[in-house]
């Protein structure tokens, strides 16, 4: 079993992804594997998931249930395996046993320590392997997704800066064998991002003065002197002061040739490899001594290390360079029919389906770099910073599809030409020959991208999960039945809109719902949205869109819809029914005794208390009889609607969930309360809950809502008409309150 905290936190079991759910337990395994084998007590665990005093009475329970559940997690392996891991409960709290190679973690301050070693003994290139496969561990920040949901651990803020110091330390190590080239382009998005630490902006000044770009670099220092004594009132450092005054000296100690031309720069295909100067760690320039051998061998006792061979590990071609880019290939193939018509002039076809493609990926920002028979590869993220280009990649890759498979006119039969195509992100080492031709590319990415050709239907555009990650924003996807972590593209969210998938008229409201559910999951903040509207307003297909938006993003929320009922033969739970039987995957066409069943595993997953679980389960009995149609007309106890509030305000602990109820205004007194009160009384859990209603529930309810910090209302069409100055108000007030709250902790109301 692999835990990867460098990146989301993920465990892995023989290649397979472990679920975990709940971001309460996913911050209790985090929190446990950044102090592995050592005891964390139960005190630091609340602080760390409750911080600033939030943490509420049941804090302890929910504790205890993530540590339950993450046993079961690590149960999934054999116990007497090598090195499993266990959780094991050890006074004041709570200890992760794991052997140290089973975490990214460690592995990283390992081959840290060997990188840094390696510098010390004056061997950069294997310094620089070392240092490289150290970064390449990280899968974007520590503990990204516990990070997005709010946590802020003073850990995480110190694994950062310790990413940026070896960041530097590689630097070094590749500027040291003269690959000043091959690692400007990272110089430069790194000191973009930190403009303020001088090290790295002596790197970038260094790296630009030996490619001849030496304005470029003393502009580097202007800008970072500027931002000194405007932030901070400070000098910059002796260091780079120094290096500035080399540079406009053009000290020869600056150049990795000992004799450099001062009339012309240094050019990518004459740097010497043998006999050149060593330039110093970091910007200073007092080091002469000669570099030692490049012998580019990792070290035999090291394990996890990626398997390809790390190219700086050999005397590297200047004209190299290493980045993440997106793969797009692409393959066309001529209907049967096409092609026997055709004769001598199949190649022709395929001739110019091959230009479509090449026009399309260009138009998009992308390069063709390889075509072969029917096959096309394209790179994104080649330009520009280094975003790897995937919102580009996926767009070209529909509008290859889209193109190609046109039919004309309105011609019967096949498409002429059929499509497929893969797009994934990965690193790949480029070569460039030319200052205007397309580099040649070689990655193992490449491969992957390919063989999945042959594996897809035609029409299809198949991506990897770290591209829908990126895209899924803009490109609509459904999972691919045949390989489970990869996605089909369907097409552009815009799109649907265009096309009136989506309702214009309503676009602002679904885009704020989305916007409040998003903060509710991400921040764990219970609210409740109310849309009010007259009959024919939309305030129904408001909610289906926002319900279909939701859904077509994986694993964001668990989104739960319900109908109030109109006839009076219609049992008045049905909505919580509804809403209840979905959360438990009871279909209607089950039978009772699978529904029950169904019920009591989700009561007694989420109730860890045999008794409370028994009474939970009791109380939503009669519920399951409520799905029918023509079901018993009075309404269960209030036990039972004090039961369902309370199941889901427990389910949203272990995951995200959405509830829809469309027409409330026709529901029982006693259904009303419970919705109202729904995001006051859940706690610090992301439960959110969307209602719609026509006016006639302001009738009935005058204060609905009214003054409540979790509560916001939507008004549709003619609704406002029957909407009183203060709702108006109160509405204005809401929606700004949500704007301005972007980025900062949420502040209740006050009034």
């Amino acid at each position: 079993m692999e835990f990867r905290v460098l990146g989301p936190l993920e465990v892995v079991h023989e290649g397979r992804p472990v679920e975990l759910r709940g971001t309460k337990q996913r911050g209790t395994l985090g929190c446990l594997l950044l102090q592995a084998n050592r005891v964390v007590p139960t005190s630091r665990l609340l602080n760390a998931l409750w911080p600033d005093d939030n943490a509420p009475t049941t804090a302890r329970k929910i504790l205890q249930n993530a540590v339950y559940g993450l046993r079961g997690v690590l149960s999934s392996g054999p116990d007497d395996a090598p090195g499993a891991a266990t959780l094991l409960t050890q006074p004041p709290g709570y200890m992760l046993r794991v052997a140290p190679e089973q975490v990214d973690l460690h592995l990283f301050h390992r081959w840290v320590g060997e990188g840094r070693d390696k510098r010390a003994q004056g061997a950069p290139a294997e310094a620089a392997v070392l240092l490289r496969d150290a970064l390449d561990l990280w899968r974007g920040s520590a503990l990204a997704d516990l990070v997005e949901a709010g946590i802020e651990w003073p850990e995480l803020a110190s694994l950062q800066n310790t990413r940026l110091d070896v960041t530097e330390d590689y630097f070094d190590a590749q500027l040291s064998c003269g690959r000043h080239h091959a690692v400007l382009a990272e110089l430069e998005t790194m000191v973009a991002a930190e403009p303020l630490r001088e090290r790295s902006c002596g790197q970038l000044m260094l790296a630009l003065y030996r490619c001849g770009r030496q304005a470029d670099a003393l502009n580097v220092f202007s800008r970072v002197r500027s931002l000194l004594i405007e932030n901070l009132g400070l000098e910059p450092g002796h260091a780079i002061q120094e290096l500035q005054r080399a540079i406009l000296t053009q000290d020869p100690l600056l150049s990795l040739d000992p004799a450099p031309a001062r009339s012309e720069p240094v050019r990518m295909t004459t740097v010497p490899r043998q006999g050149t100067r060593s330039e110093p760690v970091g910007p200073s320039v007092t080091r002469t001594e000669p570099p030692r051998p490049e012998t580019g061998h990792r070290p035999a006792e090291r394990t996890g290390a990626p398997a390809e061979a790390r190219a700086e590990a050999a005397p590297q071609h200047t004209g190299m360079q290493r980045r993440l880019v997106t793969v797009v290939s692409v393959r066309t193939r001529l209907t049967p029919s096409l092609g026997d018509g055709a004769g001598d002039g199949v190649d022709d076809l395929l001739d110019a389906a091959v230009t479509m493609v090449r026009g399309q990926v260009e138009r998009h920002g992308g390069t063709v770099t390889a075509s072969m028979g029917s096959v096309t590869q394209a790179l994104f993220g080649l330009d520009g910073p280094d975003d790897a280009g995937a919102d580009q990649a996926v767009p070209a890759a529909l509008a290859i599809r889209d193109v190609l498979e046109m039919r004309g006119g309105c011609e019967p039969g096949p498409a002429p030409l059929s499509v497929r195509a893969s797009v994934m992100t990965g690193e790949v080492l480029l070569r460039y020959s030319g200052k205007d031709d397309a580099p040649t590319a070689v990655g193992a990415v490449l491969d992957e991208s390919q063989c999945l050709l042959s594996d897809m239907t035609d029409g299809q555009v198949l991506v990897s999960d770290t591209v829908r990650r990126a895209t899924e924003d803009t490109v609509s996807y459904r999972p691919a039945d045949a390989r489970p972590s990869y996605w089909l593209a369907v097409g552009h969210r815009a799109a649907r809109q265009q096309t009136g998938a989506e309702d214009p008229e309503t676009a602002y409201e679904l885009d704020l719902l989305c916007g409040l559910a998003r903060r509710s999951r991400e921040r764990g903040i219970p609210h409740v949205v109310t849309v009010l509207g007259e009959s024919g307003a939309g305030k129904s297909r408001l909610l289906r869109e926002f319900g279909s938006r939701l859904g077509s993003r994986p694993g964001a929320a668990a989104v739960l819809t319900g109908r109030t009922p109109a006839a009076p033969t219609e049992h008045p739970l049905k909505a919580q029914a509804q809403i209840l039987a979905a959360y438990c995957g009871i279909r209607p066409g089950d039978d009772p005794e699978s529904a029950r069943s169904a019920l009591d595993a989700q009561v007694r997953f989420l109730f860890r208390s045999d008794r409370t679980a028994r009474r939970i389960g009791s109380s939503l009995m009669p519920l399951l009889d409520a799905r029918a149609d023509a079901a018993a007309s009075a309404v269960p106890a209030a036990e039972t609607l004090a039961a369902w509030r309370d199941f889901f305000q427990e389910a949203a602990q272990h995951q995200a969930v959405v509830l829809c109820v469309d027409d409330l205004h026709r529901a029982d007194t006693r259904v009303l309360d419970v919705v109202e009160e729904l995001a006051e009384s859940a706690g610090p859990v992301p439960l959110f809950v969307v209602v719609s209603a026509s006016p006639e529930l302001l009738l009935r309810r005058p204060a609905w809502a009214g003054g409540k910090s979790h509560a916001t209302t939507l008004s549709l069409g003619r609704a406002e008409e029957a909407t009183t100055s203060r709702q108006l108000v109160e509405f204005l007030r809401s929606a700004a309150r949500e704007l301005r709250e972007v980025g900062d902790a949420y502040t209740p109301a006050a009034g």
